[in-house]
Protein backbone atom coordinates (compact mmCIF):
# COMPACT_ATOMS: atom_id res chain seq x y z
CA UNK A 1 0.00 0.00 0.00
CA UNK A 2 2.71 2.32 0.75
CA UNK A 3 4.62 1.95 -2.32
CA UNK A 4 0.74 2.69 -4.14
CA UNK A 5 0.60 5.97 -2.67
CA UNK A 6 4.20 6.41 -3.24
CA UNK A 7 4.08 5.60 -7.02
CA UNK A 8 0.43 8.19 -7.52
CA UNK A 9 2.40 11.16 -5.40
CA UNK A 10 5.49 10.68 -7.60
CA UNK A 11 3.38 10.25 -10.60
CA UNK A 12 1.44 13.61 -9.46
CA UNK A 13 4.76 15.53 -8.96
CA UNK A 14 6.37 15.05 -12.47
CA UNK A 15 3.09 15.48 -14.12
CA UNK A 16 2.80 19.12 -12.10
CA UNK A 17 6.59 19.79 -12.65
CA UNK A 18 7.31 18.39 -16.11
CA UNK A 19 5.44 21.02 -18.34
CA UNK A 20 4.71 24.66 -17.09
CA UNK A 21 1.89 26.15 -18.91
CA UNK A 22 1.03 29.58 -19.89
CA UNK A 23 -1.95 30.89 -21.46
CA UNK A 24 -1.47 33.88 -23.96
CA UNK A 25 -4.87 35.88 -25.33
CA UNK A 26 -4.55 37.22 -28.93
CA UNK A 27 -7.08 39.88 -30.14
CA UNK A 28 -7.74 40.34 -33.76
CA UNK A 29 -7.23 44.64 -33.93
CA UNK A 30 -7.55 44.62 -37.84
CA UNK A 31 -8.35 42.74 -40.68
CA UNK A 32 -10.77 40.21 -41.56
CA UNK A 33 -11.34 38.59 -38.18
CA UNK A 34 -11.46 41.97 -36.41
CA UNK A 35 -14.00 43.07 -39.44
CA UNK A 36 -16.37 40.08 -38.99
CA UNK A 37 -16.34 39.93 -34.74
CA UNK A 38 -13.77 42.15 -32.99
CA UNK A 39 -14.72 40.55 -29.79
CA UNK A 40 -13.05 37.25 -30.40
CA UNK A 41 -10.42 36.33 -28.36
CA UNK A 42 -7.64 33.48 -29.36
CA UNK A 43 -6.38 31.58 -26.47
CA UNK A 44 -2.98 30.40 -27.29
CA UNK A 45 -1.66 27.51 -24.98
CA UNK A 46 2.22 28.12 -24.40
CA UNK A 47 4.46 25.44 -22.64
CA UNK A 48 7.68 25.36 -20.57
CA UNK A 49 6.84 28.80 -19.68
CA UNK A 50 9.73 28.53 -16.86
CA UNK A 51 12.11 28.08 -19.93
CA UNK A 52 13.21 30.56 -22.71
CA UNK A 53 11.29 28.58 -25.46
CA UNK A 54 8.41 26.39 -26.00
CA UNK A 55 5.70 25.45 -27.83
CA UNK A 56 2.69 27.14 -28.08
CA UNK A 57 -0.88 26.33 -30.28
CA UNK A 58 -4.22 27.57 -31.02
CA UNK A 59 -7.29 27.53 -33.10
CA UNK A 60 -8.08 30.54 -35.41
CA UNK A 61 -11.73 30.91 -36.27
CA UNK A 62 -12.99 28.73 -38.48
CA UNK A 63 -11.72 25.67 -36.55
CA UNK A 64 -8.06 26.30 -38.08
CA UNK A 65 -5.42 24.37 -35.68
CA UNK A 66 -2.11 25.91 -35.50
CA UNK A 67 0.88 24.76 -34.12
CA UNK A 68 4.21 26.77 -33.42
CA UNK A 69 7.02 27.92 -31.18
CA UNK A 70 7.51 31.05 -28.69
CA UNK A 71 11.09 32.25 -27.87
CA UNK A 72 12.37 34.74 -26.14
CA UNK A 73 16.42 36.25 -25.26
CA UNK A 74 16.97 36.28 -21.53
CA UNK A 75 20.29 37.49 -21.00
CA UNK A 76 22.56 35.76 -18.26
CA UNK A 77 25.26 36.67 -16.04
CA UNK A 78 28.22 34.06 -15.64
CA UNK A 79 30.65 34.47 -12.96
CA UNK A 80 33.63 32.47 -11.92
CA UNK A 81 35.48 31.90 -8.51
CA UNK A 82 39.10 30.99 -7.79
CA UNK A 83 40.84 31.30 -4.98
CA UNK A 84 43.46 29.84 -2.21
CA UNK A 85 43.09 30.62 0.98
CA UNK A 86 45.74 29.53 3.88
CA UNK A 87 44.62 28.80 7.25
CA UNK A 88 45.69 26.25 10.29
CA UNK A 89 43.77 23.24 8.77
CA UNK A 90 45.41 23.61 5.67
CA UNK A 91 45.23 24.91 2.47
CA UNK A 92 42.13 25.38 0.85
CA UNK A 93 40.15 26.29 -2.65
CA UNK A 94 36.94 28.49 -3.68
CA UNK A 95 36.33 26.99 -7.17
CA UNK A 96 33.13 27.48 -8.85
CA UNK A 97 29.79 28.93 -11.81
CA UNK A 98 27.75 30.96 -10.94
CA UNK A 99 24.53 31.26 -13.19
CA UNK A 100 21.68 34.11 -13.19
CA UNK A 101 19.15 35.71 -14.50
CA UNK A 102 20.13 39.61 -15.26
CA UNK A 103 16.78 41.63 -14.23
CA UNK A 104 15.75 43.89 -17.54
CA UNK A 105 12.97 43.33 -20.65
CA UNK A 106 13.91 40.88 -22.88
CA UNK A 107 12.75 40.11 -27.00
CA UNK A 108 10.75 37.70 -27.91
CA UNK A 109 8.64 35.81 -30.98
CA UNK A 110 6.05 34.01 -31.80
CA UNK A 111 6.30 31.96 -34.94
CA UNK A 112 3.00 29.36 -35.96
CA UNK A 113 1.66 27.45 -39.00
CA UNK A 114 -1.91 26.95 -39.51
CA UNK A 115 -3.48 23.40 -40.93
CA UNK A 116 -5.03 25.87 -43.56
CA UNK A 117 -1.07 27.13 -44.50
CA UNK A 118 -1.71 30.05 -42.65
CA UNK A 119 1.61 31.89 -41.12
CA UNK A 120 1.00 33.53 -37.64
CA UNK A 121 4.17 35.48 -36.36
CA UNK A 122 4.61 38.72 -33.83
CA UNK A 123 6.70 39.84 -31.62
CA UNK A 124 6.58 40.58 -28.08
CA UNK A 125 8.44 41.96 -24.83
CA UNK A 126 8.65 39.82 -21.48
CA UNK A 127 10.40 40.75 -18.14
CA UNK A 128 12.66 38.29 -16.64
CA UNK A 129 11.46 36.11 -14.57
CA UNK A 130 7.83 36.81 -15.11
CA UNK A 131 5.52 34.80 -17.29
CA UNK A 132 3.64 38.19 -18.50
CA UNK A 133 4.09 40.51 -21.43
CA UNK A 134 2.87 42.25 -24.33
CA UNK A 135 3.27 42.36 -28.43
CA UNK A 136 1.53 42.20 -31.26
CA UNK A 137 1.56 39.77 -33.92
CA UNK A 138 0.29 39.59 -37.90
CA UNK A 139 -0.93 36.56 -40.21
CA UNK A 140 -1.00 35.92 -43.90
CA UNK A 141 -4.35 36.49 -44.07
CA UNK A 142 -3.93 40.32 -43.30
CA UNK A 143 -4.83 40.14 -39.87
CA UNK A 144 -3.07 41.70 -36.92
CA UNK A 145 -3.43 40.91 -33.71
CA UNK A 146 -2.54 42.23 -29.78
CA UNK A 147 -0.59 39.97 -28.20
CA UNK A 148 -1.11 39.85 -24.17
CA UNK A 149 -0.08 37.35 -21.61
Amino acid sequence: MKFRCFACLSLIILTACGTSKSDMKLYPIYGPIAATDPTIVIDVTAKNSDMTSGSISFRLPGKVKCNGTWTTVAPREISRSRGVSLSMRGPKGDIGNETKTISSINNGEIYAVCSDATKVQGTFIIGSGTISGTGRATDSNGNGYKLLF
